[in-house]
This record gives structure tokens, C-alpha cells and sequence, in this order.
């Protein structure tokens, strides 16, 4: 099942990528003079399409890839446990993501600059744990 494999970590490199990227462009978007600027009527803002079309898929291939690669293998060691558990961490990161999203379409930035920063943070410290547990898991 190499192809498998191959696929899990092509979209989870997508979907870290963009659960770091996201983040910093809501920063940049929710600053006062970015708002009316960044959401222009008549075209579809990037935030939204990054997160619809490609973080949102890349995070569904990522988990669902991932979850057979463990079903194929009949795998339950502890180091899955606490991987779920990171990747559950990233899954919460990119639901702040949609939220504060939600918020800057709705000209409600309040807050979103330091859900931003949370969201950046929680994913990219889940980032290094799934990281750390894989490299220390064993082989397969």
C-alpha cells in the first residue's frame, strides 16, 4: 500500500500547509483597513477559497487516507492514541479557522487576529507532536 501512504502524506503536507497559512491571512484580512478591502462583492474572497477547496478536502483525504492505512494494518499501539489526539488538536485548529472566517465575512473582526494566532498555534504545536509520534512509532 504504498500509493496509500504516498496519498496520506501528500494531504497532510496540504493541510498543514495551509492550517499556517490560513491563519496569517485572517490576520492580515481582519486589521481595519483590510476588511472592506478583502471581501470584495462579485468574487469569491480567497480565505473562503482556500478553506472550502482545498483545507477542507486535503483535511478529509488526510484523515480518511490515514484511517485506512491504520484499519489495513490492524494497528492500535499508544503512539495512535496520542497521534489521534494531535490530529484532533488539528481538527480543532481548522474549525476555529471556518469560525473566525464566518466572522470576517460578517464584518465582525473582533477577535479574530487572536483566534488567528490561537489557531496558528494549536496547529502548528499538533503539527510537531504528530511529527515527533510518527517518527518514533514503529515500523509498519
Amino acid at each position: 500500500m504504498p500509493w496509500l501512504k504516498f496519498l496520506h502524506i501528500i494531504a497532510l503536507v496540504s493541510w498543514c500547509g495551509l492550517l499556517l497559512y490560513l491563519p496569517a491571512l485572517l490576520c492580515q484580512l481582519a486589521r481595519p483597513q483590510e476588511v472592506a478591502r478583502g471581501f470584495s462583492p462579485g468574487a469569491p474572497p480567497l480565505p473562503r477559497l482556500l478553506y472550502n477547496s482545498l483545507a477542507s478536502p486535503a483535511a478529509l483525504l488526510a484523515i480518511a487516507s490515514g484511517t485506512l492505512l491504520f484499519v489495513l494494518h490492524g494497528l492500535a499501539d499508544p503512539w495512535l492514541v496520542l497521534k489521534l489526539l494531535a490530529v484532533s488538536a488539528m481538527v480543532l485548529a481548522h474549525g476555529l479557522c471556518g469560525w473566525l472566517l464566518l466572522r470576517l465575512e460578517q464584518e465582525r473582526p473582533r477577535g479574530v487576529i487572536a483566534g488567528a494566532m490561537l489557531a496558528g498555534g494549536v496547529a502548528g504545536l499538533a503539527m510537531l507532536a504528530v511529527v515527533g509520534l510518527v517518527l518514533a512509532k514503529p515500523e509498519l
